[in-house]
């Protein structure tokens, strides 16, 4: 009985189509999305540390127990809540503070992955979300 062989360059080329067949079907169906909520979720809570550190500039406990002590005190420490987390978190994420007297910062978009914590104080908890801009 004889066996018949293939040659060498018949199996290159079949590798070759085979290959260029898998490139070309992942730029066609591209890849999934990256979760970046872990990321976010970790930014989110390192600002949330750091708010709940910082001294207050009036007296209270922390700076965010000073943003959720009342209206008036929210309406007077906006303005710096705003600018020291613009100063702590990177250039490319947007953010939004919610307390029990008002928000600072962006409004949510919709369709986004976003990171989010919430930290109690004595006064009311503070939600805080950070998204990619």
């Amino acid at each position: 009985m004889r066996r018949g062989q293939l040659s060498l360059s018949a199996v290159e080329a079949g590798i070759g189509v085979l290959l260029v067949f898998a490139v070309t079907t992942g730029f066609v169906l591209g890849t999934p999305p990256a979760d970046d909520s872990g990321q976010l979720d970790a930014y989110a809570d390192d600002l949330a540390t750091v708010l709940s550190n910082d001294a207050p500039r009036h007296g209270d406990a922390t700076r965010l127990a000073e943003v959720t002590r009342s209206p008036d005190a929210f309406d007077r420490e906006a303005d710096a809540l705003d600018e020291r987390i613009r100063r702590v978190l990177p250039d490319n994420l947007m953010y939004r503070v919610q307390t029990p007297y008002g928000g600072v910062g962006f409004p949510r978009p919709d369709g986004v992955s976003y990171g989010v914590t919430r930290r109690p104080t004595a006064y009311g908890t503070v939600t805080i979300w950070v998204w990619y801009a």
